[in-house]
């Protein structure tokens, strides 16, 4: 009998301890690995700085969660979220139609338009019009890839994918393409650098299409996580109110990066 009890008490200090373990396991942020500067990118000692890391470590505080930042390859970063590699996603992902179907989103947490750029020697707009003929880059599995194939490549273009934006920056700035496609504030953060100086300018913001472009960026999630969601959106919430989401993105942009 006593050896049953000492059983029975064994395997509950093993099983509180296993409870502890699981409340323990810190919440993987998945980013792109890739970099994509402003909003994410490794310093010279590989640790991942931006606006998203500011923010993703904002909401993470607030939520009074432990969370370590996964870096994943951009176009298996949906599938890492579905099979549990990671928990979230904060890497500006836009909110559409066709990435509901597989997962899940918190409410937005910013909102910018998409551009295309070019070189400076070419006077072109950003319309199917203006780039029929041309050729331009996107970055794989993003939603400036499936607006360019909607919009411009009947309408006479060829669109060329890249792994990276910073691989399709590097081929227009080579004069390999003629222009490039992305987050409008993406493409005005190459401009800044020497080599955009240098080749480069805005030719515009295309035309909205929600249903492709999106309702706006929010957090990844797994679809039924609706504990993690719910926290997620009342930390973005707790943000927004109390000044910190302002803070932290007055060092990178001088407007209003949340949106209309």
């Amino acid at each position: 009998m006593k050896h049953t009890v000492k059983t029975i008490v064994a395997a509950a200090i093993l099983g509180l301890a296993g409870v502890c373990a699981a409340a323990a396991e810190p919440v993987k942020v998945g980013v792109a690995a890739e970099p994509y500067p402003p909003f994410a990118s490794p310093d010279a000692s590989g640790k991942w700085e931006g606006w998203e890391i500011e923010f993703a470590q904002a909401i993470c505080k607030q939520a009074k969660l432990d969370c370590v930042i996964t870096p994943v390859a951009w176009d298996g970063i949906i599938p890492a979220l579905t099979t549990k590699k990671i928990d979230m996603i904060v890497g500006s992902m836009s909110i559409t139609p066709e990435r509901l179907k597989t997962i899940d989103f918190s409410n937005k947490y910013y909102n910018t338009p998409t551009g295309v750029i070019g070189p400076k020697s070419e006077t072109f707009t950003a319309t199917p019009e203006g780039l029929k003929g041309k050729t331009i880059g996107v970055q794989v599995a993003t939603i400036h890839q499936d607006y360019a194939n909607k919009y411009f490549a009947p309408a006479g273009a060829t669109v060329k994918e890249y792994q990276t934006q910073d691989e399709a920056n590097n081929d227009l700035a080579a004069g390999r393409l003629d222009a490039v496609q992305a987050d409008a504030i993406a493409l005005t953060d190459f401009l800044k650098t020497d080599q955009g100086k240098q080749c480069c300018e805005l030719k515009g913001n295309v035309k909205d299409d929600p249903a492709v472009l999106g309702a706006g960026v929010g957090v990844g999630l797994r679809k039924g996580d609706t504990e993690l969601k719910d926290k997620v959106n009342a930390a973005i919430k707790a943000i927004r109110a109390d000044g910190t989401y302002d803070a932290f993105s007055k060092k990178y942009f001088d407007f209003d990066v949340y949106g209309g």
